[in-house]
């Protein structure tokens, strides 16, 4: 999603658009069901094209879930040069295909182009009912934030072009990031969240700011939060993506910091790929959400902090 947009709206049907820009655009068709609609694609960020297929599907799914939907169809996005093996395109697809199998998406189309740089990706339908929409930016002072997915994937990433990344956390990298929000989604849905995203381009604190909207401050703490370990080694050495460079440049006037170190502060600024969804939930339901995430099997999730009165801000203690 772009962080300025403009919003060509008339359509009283269109309940989330560019007025109020959400993680997924939401139409109403009839008063029990709306669409959600999302596109996103990317170039390779792993060297497997099957498991970049896959990535790249759960990170275009990821929306519809963060929204409170359910994906049901798909249409694969794809620009490859002609020069290019076509086999390994049929890889991407292969990966892509089994993602959406997976979550149970029909893939029903799509579009491809000649391009010098390989990019896939998909444009997904969800359906929803328009009274169960969950906004990102309606979090209220008194919640807590509960985050279900480790940080440091583009760095991982990164590290993993430029061979730095050892094998174990490649694999345990790509483990997350094909992992489906779909588990979590429905725990957050059976809980009744206040506010939900998903965590990825602008990195865990531009998403976060994004649901302060101005409207209320957060207070973190940076010990709880999920990361894998060798994303802190990786930074220490040199590796760190253009698009958390980016992501500190723009955010970090926003956030008090107290002091932490630049390893940590370049995790929570990375810029993530199909990261996991971060949540606001009313203090008195933290420990239901906490169990109906654990019953699913989404280990990692952790409460990370809270909405406090403000305007705006991040402050993250260690």
């Amino acid at each position: 999603m772009l962080r300025h947009v403009t919003s060509t709206t008339v359509d009283p049907a269109v309940l989330v658009g560019l007025d109020e820009p959400d993680d997924a655009a939401v139409y109403r068709l009839t008063d029990d069901i709306a669409i959600v609609q999302t596109v996103d694609f990317f170039t390779p960020i792993v060297d497997d094209p099957f498991d970049w297929g896959r990535i790249a599907a759960a990170n275009a799914l990821s929306d519809v879930y963060a929204m409170g939907g359910r994906p049901v169809t798909a249409l694969n996005l794809v620009g490859w040069p002609r020069e290019l093996d076509f086999g390994l395109l049929g890889r991407v697809l292969d990966g892509g295909s089994a993602v959406c199998s997976e979550a149970e998406v029909n893939i029903v189309g799509g579009h491809s182009i000649d391009d010098p740089e390989p990019k896939y990706g998909l444009a997904v339908t969800g359906l929803i009912h328009p009274d169960h929409i969950v906004s990102k930016a309606t979090g209220a002072v008194g919640c807590d934030l509960v985050l279900t997915k480790p940080l440091g994937m583009g760095i991982i990433s990164s590290g993993i072009k430029e061979g730095k990344t050892s094998p174990e956390t490649a694999a345990r990298a790509i483990e997350i990031m094909t992992t489906l929000n779909r588990t979590a989604s429905e725990a957050m849905i059976e809980v009744g969240a206040a506010a939900a995203t998903d965590i990825t381009g602008f990195g865990l604190l531009g998403h976060l700011l994004q649901m302060l909207d101005g409207r209320v401050s957060a207070q973190l703490s940076a010990g709880p939060i999920p990361v894998l370990p060798e994303a802190y080694d990786l930074v220490a050495s040199g590796v760190l993506p253009g698009g958390s460079r980016r992501n500190r440049e723009a955010d970090e006037p926003f956030v008090d910091s107290r002091g932490l170190s630049d390893e940590v502060l370049a995790v929570l600024f990375d810029a993530q790929t199909s990261g996991g969804l971060l949540m606001a939930i009313a203090a008195d339901r933290t420990e239901v959400l906490m169990d109906a995430l654990g019953d699913r099997g989404v280990a990692e999730a952790a409460v990370i902090g809270s909405l406090v009165e403000g305007n705006g801000r991040i402050e993250v203690a260690p």
